[in-house]
């Protein structure tokens, strides 16, 4: 059966302009993203790794060795079934530091850019016979299907086949379309999609060919078994290759592919979608190479049964073709292109980002405008055509002389010699820079002299005289011995006989699972994140530089004006794993380096505490038996500091605030997630002034520290312990502690004694209170003589005299003498306890606020301002007059030295709730919200000293409480202009107004 060239090709065509449609389909959305971020998802994209090879050239390795066959399965499905163990570690570094090829891995595992730079060459060399056999597998399926027509497209005057046409136009098409979905990252989950449609469509094909081979050609199982029991030799060639020991070999070879190769190891480790996609990997991809595998052998046996004319290779369309189905057909040719198509865009574009990443862009100081991912794009894309123009250059230069499994195993042994290299970077910190290169160059030379050189040139072997030096295939087992051997030799010997260098040790402590160990505290040469823009704005152009730092920033939910030391640290990082991912590992790392380099210091590098506990919780699931309880105890001493009742911080030997606990927090109204990780210098005040003086101080307690907190002032004491250097072994100080005695941090306990202080300060008003009670009693007893003389003198003066002005003088002395005794007995009573019983009347309270405004009248020295009595004249309460008396010249002396010159105060009185109110209101600036609560404390006053004493205010508050009456401050009084204060006086108003009816 045959077909024209022109329909088999357009319906290759159309296939890859479905995968087109795939792949814009989900860029635009029109996918649920719920099943594309499915772990059986991951699980079939991970299928692009089986190509044309596990297609078309695993038949011809099952004719060649049996039941070895199965070593490929195995030993890929082996990586994934271990993948805990085998592949997570690998997995999680190369996410948390963006390690997108095995390149980047190597470059930042040996802290070396040749390494990237050799493992790029090597394994381009590597890939470049997979290539090669996936354009051969295209180009001659096409050619078997169209038999009869195709010559008609070859051009004899050129030497250019059929074959090579066809070849040229399938590179072609697959460049436009890994160019336009593949290049750039945008689109990168439409191309995922794509090749999980690639991998399912090449299983419906295998399987299909396999039952049919199984039904069609046989006619089921039982039919199968006569089949074999009469035809012995095939049962004898599954076990013989067995025997003879090849099959270990390609065990080896094929664990590698796992992790060498770069576009697998891209999907498998780099672009996992998480965790639990790894974990259904690591069942779910070796169920889908069972699949694979079940119907290799059923298909070469049909084709055995059917003795077809192909070659055994492409017995997968072989069977088909020969039943007559066009169908089946051309499901087997959509198959096998699919399969190469899926493994030639992966290839191409892991291929295209290491030598862009470790060749172009490390070898010139880059420097960019605004349009970098533009010119990133179009330089990937242009490395893709270069790729597949190579690949096709590879394939015309082999000619065909090589088989499928030929091609594919010397791929695979190329990836092979990176194996030492990859299992060194979790599982054996002491290997170095110089045996990794040392082993990879030795492997590598074996390997192109062996069986790279000798496929390019034809050449079989090399002939001294008589004696012939076998190469190629004919001995790829003892050259894939050869080349590992040599290369695990030297790469063990020099790292065991070279020292490797301190930043290749760091390395590889970041590289092992207890990076915890390398959690150092280094201080930035930079101070905010709007630094970071600018400072990268030189290589990467300004726009880049605030995309990729907003970026950052989003992805560690920091706040734009972020500048706390911790957080920038952390910043860094994830530029640097985010530059890497965009840029290699090589260069992201110069760009970081230069642009937010760490602050040199002779001092050694502290611990990050942060970091330290953020990976602990972050892991702590996952931790067992000692370590478990280790973090346990950690946990358990951490709450006991946060919970501490007392205010507690911790400070790093830079200054670092290392804790803050919730009695801190409670005590300073600033929260643990906006100081942890900053410096004191950024405290608001007082603390900032208060923690860093007391910190850069020798002084281990200071007491009775005043702040002053939102107008009011708190009374602190300050206690510091530092915290020693650990010492080293039998007990001897390390040398470190001795050249700097600050040791490694300092804890600060902040007591809050206001309570106490207030406290205190009431005792001592008390005891203030007691003076003036005894002085009072001692002027009293002093004052009343002279006062009870001028008493008589004025009542010898109204018997003595006829004159009325002499009369009302004599009675204005006699009353002023009798409101002195009231004031000084009301001076006695207000420094006593309790309330002082006198006789109570009903009082005139117009007449009393009359009498007030006449005495401060007298003071000509004061503020003059104009006094307005508006209490209504019926307006009586039941009290002592001349105590209220003095209540009201109390409240219209603050009233008078508040107000300006020439201001109002106005005095009104009304009734409400059954009390006679009086409000006296001023027009001057009224009283501030810090000093309302203590204005009625005993010498609390806001004037100059010497000017007043602090106990007017408190004696009104006194005598209105002795009435039985309430003192109600408003402030401001006018709030249309924000000033004045209104001090109302509520009195009793009910017996009062009795007593005025009777």
């Amino acid at each position: 059966m045959t077909f024209e060239i022109v329909n088999i090709a357009l319906i290759g065509v159309a296939y890859i302009f479905a995968l087109f449609f795939v792949a814009f389909a989900t860029s635009k959305g029109w996918l649920s993203s719920n099943w594309v971020r499915h772990p059986f998802f991951y699980v079939l994209s991970l299928g692009v790794s089986l190509s044309a090879w596990t297609y078309y050239g695993i038949i011809d390795l099952a004719w060649q060795h049996g039941y070895g066959v199965l070593a490929y399965y195995l030993g890929t499905g082996a990586m994934f079934l271990f993948a805990p163990v085998a592949l997570e570690p690998l997995a999680r570094l190369a996410q948390r530091y963006q390690l997108t090829s095995p390149a980047d891995l190597l470059v930042f595992r040996y802290h070396s850019r040749e390494a990237g730079t050799l493992a790029t060459l090597f394994m381009l060399l590597g890939l470049l016979p997979l290539i090669a056999l996936q354009i051969q597998a295209v180009a001659e399926t096409l050619a078997l299907l169209s038999r009869d027509n195709v010559a008609a497209l070859a051009l004899p005057a050129s030497g250019v086949t059929s074959k090579d046409l066809i070849a040229f136009f399938y590179c072609v098409l697959l460049a436009l379309f890994t160019s336009t979905y593949g290049a750039s990252g945008k689109r990168r989950a439409g191309l995922a999609s794509a090749m999980a449609l690639e991998s399912l469509v090449k299983l419906v094909a295998l399987l299909a060919v396999g039952l049919y081979a199984v039904y069609g050609v046989f006619g089921g199982l039982g039919e199968l078994d006569q089949w074999l029991a009469q035809n012995n030799d095939m049962q004898q060639l599954l076990y013989s290759p067995i025997k003879q020991g090849s099959s270990h070999t390609l065990l080896l070879v094929f664990i590698a592919t796992a992790v060498a190769m770069p576009h697998i190891f891209y999907l498998s480790i780099a672009d996992r979608p998480a965790t639990q996609g790894l974990r259904t990997a690591s069942w779910g991809f070796p169920l889908f190479l069972l699949l694979m595998a079940l119907p290799i052998f059923p298909i070469m046996w049909a084709g055995f049964a059917l003795d077809v004319a192909e070659p055994v290779q492409y017995f997968t369309l072989a069977v088909p073709r020969a039943s007559g189905s066009a169908t089946l057909t051309i499901l087997a040719f959509i198959g096998g292109l699919s399969a190469a198509t899926g493994a030639l865009i992966m290839i191409t574009l892991a291929l295209s980002t290491m030598v862009m990443n470790h060749w172009l862009l490390p070898g010139t100081r880059w420097q960019s405008d605004d349009n970098m991912y533009r010119q990133l794009l179009w330089l990937r894309r242009a490395l893709v055509a270069a790729l597949f123009l190579a690949g096709f250059g590879f394939y015309l230069l082999l000619n065909n002389r090589l088989s499928l499994s030929d091609l594919a195993i010397i791929a695979f042994i190329a990836s092979l010699q990176f194996l030492p290299g990859i299992f060194a970077v979790i599982h054996w910190p002491q290997g170095n820079r110089r045996g990794f290169i040392g082993g990879l160059l030795a492997g590598m030379l074996v390997w192109a002299a062996g069986l790279l050189l000798p496929a390019m040139v034809g050449n079989s072997g090399i002939a001294f005289g008589s004696y012939r030096i076998p190469l190629g295939m004919e001995i790829w087992p003892q050259i894939t011995t050869l080349s590992l051997s040599v290369n695990v030799l030297l790469f063990v010997c020099l790292s065991i006989f070279t020292r490797a260098s301190s930043l290749e040790r760091y390395a590889a402590d970041l590289c092992s699972d207890d990076s915890i160990s390398q959690a150092l505290r280094l201080e930035l040469d930079v101070q905010s994140a709007s630094e970071f823009r600018m400072r990268l704005s030189e290589s990467l152009g300004a726009a880049t530089a605030s995309q990729e730092v907003s970026r950052a920033l989003r992805q560690l939910n920091l706040p734009e004006n972020e500048r706390r030391p911790y957080a920038l640290r952390q910043l860094r990082d994830k530029l640097e794993a985010n530059l890497s991912g965009l840029l290699g590992r090589v260069l992201a790392g110069q760009i970081v380096d230069r642009h937010l380099p760490f602050v040199t210091s002779d001092q050694p590098a502290n611990k990050d505490i942060n970091l330290i506990e953020t990976r602990l919780s972050r892991y702590k699931n996952q931790l067992t038996g000692l370590a478990a309880e280790l973090n346990n105890l950690r946990l358990y001493h951490r709450q006991m500091l946060e919970e501490l009742p007392m205010a507690a911080c911790s400070l790093g030997r830079d200054g670092e605030i290392l804790l803050w606990n919730y009695a801190m927090t409670d005590l300073t109204g600033v929260s643990a997630s906006e100081v942890i990780g900053s410096k004191p210098e950024y405290l608001p005040e007082p603390w900032r002034s208060l923690v860093t003086e007391f910190a850069e101080s020798a002084d281990g307690s200071r007491f009775k520290q005043q702040v002053e907190m939102d107008g009011s002032s708190r009374w602190l004491n300050l206690h510091k312990t530092r915290l020693k250097q650990r010492t080293g072994k039998y007990g001897r100080e390390n040398k470190e502690s001795s050249k700097d005695s600050r040791g490694d941090g300092q804890m600060l306990l902040v007591e809050d004694i206001t309570e106490t202080q207030v406290l205190e300060q009431e005792l001592m008003h008390s005891e203030r209170l007691a003076s003036v009670g005894r002085l009072a009693a001692g002027v009293a007893h002093e004052v009343g003589n002279p006062v009870t003389g001028i008493a008589c003198l004025a009542q010898n003066l109204q018997f003595d005299s006829d004159n009325p002005e002499v009369l009302d003088t004599a009675d204005q002395i006699l009353s002023q003498t009798q409101r002195i005794s009231r004031i000084v007995h009301s001076l006695v009573s207000f420094s006593h306890s309790g309330n002082q019983e006198s006789e109570k009347a009903p009082v005139d309270l117009h007449a009393c606020v009359e009498e007030a405004v006449q005495l401060l009248s007298l003071q000509r020295d004061k503020t003059e301002v104009t006094f307005a009595n508006l209490v209504p004249d019926d307006l009586y309460a039941l009290g002592d007059n001349q105590r209220l008396i003095q209540v009201f010249i109390n409240l219209l002396s603050n009233a008078r030295d508040a107000s300006p010159d020439g201001g109002n105060i106005e005095v009104e009185g009304y009734t409400r709730a059954g009390l006679a109110c009086i409000a006296v209101t001023d027009d001057g600036p009224g009283i501030s919200p810090a000093h309302r609560e203590r204005i009625l404390e005993p010498f609390f006053t806001t004037k100059e000293p010497g000017e007043g004493t602090g106990l007017g205010l408190a004696m009104v508050y006194s005598i209105v409480e002795e009435h039985g009456g309430q003192l109600e401050l408003v402030s401001p009084a006018h709030p249309e202009t924000g000033r004045g204060a209104r001090f109302v006086v509520q009195l009793p108003l009910e017996s009062a107004e009795n007593e005025a009816i009777s």
